[in-house]
């Protein structure tokens, strides 16, 4: 098992520390930085700054927002930071969700599933650098009775394919993962409840692509919360605003895939009172309400022993990548959580 590290948004007032943070993993030898994005700072910029300035970590993105960006502009911008790179980009996509797509991007949100497997084809297609024709549902390339016609990417990647993720938590969104990616980026995931959430519809998605009910060469990663410290009750209320957020506001009542995910989980009864005190805009009371035990099963806390000790749980459940995101907004907190990770990685006998 690897780790990554998933440095999450930027923007906000803590540019150098990630980039530290970035520099401080890559000597470490973490396998792979992640950037994220929503409505603020965008990926492929931050990717390229971090890449600049690292030498061996791959940087990815956790996530390229599917609506913000033709898939045709998907691929340009992969060939150009895996060629600046020096072949070490991982091209992570999502859908984002029902209020970003249409009220940051202006993007209908429907037919997700759809509208990513054209989305991944289209740029399949354009990094093997076949002239771009498309005849879909979401997609048409050239557009028909008009000047255009079908072009070929004029940019060499370093790399016949870069690796492509799909950020996954819905059952079917899993399987179809499993059938045209080559790895899965994962949030809430809990080894104790993951293969009845998790991986058997990756599998199918496996069997789907003719490639066995089985994982072998797909990258299954999780981007997991850390803490470090004694107080193991202390440290798990650090998230609980955070798993709030996730489960109660991320979406509207009816369209929230965490809190379908934590109903997955046995949550049922919780998740509801979670997102009933969120959306009626007491976030406390919607932070109080997520049970421990779910913080506890979805991060790395306690002393380095014990995270050790949860870090096996997540290799026998068949994680491949462990992203940490390790808690603190002081960069010495957050260094010391990236070789506390190296340090419970080894003791767990998984380096």
């Amino acid at each position: 098992m690897r780790l990554g590290i998933n440095l999450g948004y930027w923007g906000a007032g803590m540019d150098a520390d990630n980039l530290a943070v970035a520099q401080e993993a890559d000597r470490l030898g973490y396998a792979v930085c992640w950037a994220a994005e929503a409505y603020g700072s965008d990926a492929p910029t931050v990717l390229s700054w971090v890449a600049a300035q690292t030498e061996h970590i791959d940087v990815g993105s956790g996530i390229f927002q599917i609506p913000a960006r033709t898939p045709a502009m998907t691929a340009m911008t992969a060939a150009t930071l895996d060629s600046l790179s020096g072949g070490r980009f991982r091209l992570g996509l999502g859908v984002s969700g029902p209020q970003v797509s249409e009220g940051w991007y202006g993007v209908k949100f429907d037919k997700p599933l759809s509208r990513t497997r054209e989305y991944v084809e289209i740029i399949r297609k354009a990094m093997s650098r076949e002239r771009l024709s498309h005849q879909g549902q979401h997609w048409t390339l050239p557009l028909p009775d008009g000047p255009g016609k079908p072009l070929k990417l004029t940019v060499h990647p370093v790399r016949e394919e870069i690796p492509l993720y799909i950020a996954a938590i819905g059952p079917k969104n899993l399987e179809q993962t499993g059938e045209i990616a080559d790895g899965a980026l994962l949030i809430f995931f809990s080894p104790e409840h993951a293969e009845e959430t998790t991986l058997q519809h990756l599998r199918a998605g496996r069997e789907k692509a003719g490639k066995g009910r089985n994982l072998a060469g797909f990258d299954v990663c999780p981007t997991v919360p850390m803490a470090v410290g004694d107080d193991i009750p202390a440290l798990a209320d650090q998230f609980r605003p955070y798993t709030a957020l996730y489960v109660g506001g991320m979406g509207s009542r009816k369209q929230n895939f965490y809190n379908r995910l934590a109903q997955r989980m046995g949550y049922e009864r919780e998740a509801a009172a979670i997102q009933d005190a969120y959306l009626a805009g007491d976030k406390d009371d919607a932070a109080a309400a997520v049970p421990h035990e779910l913080i506890d099963s979805t991060t790395l806390l306690g002393p380095v022993e014990r995270i050790a000790d949860r870090m096996r749980g997540y290799a026998e459940a068949g994680v491949t990548t462990l992203s940490l995101a390790p808690a603190g907004f002081v960069l010495e907190e957050r260094i010391s959580g990236l070789r506390a990770g190296v340090a419970a990685l080894e003791r767990a006998g998984l380096a």
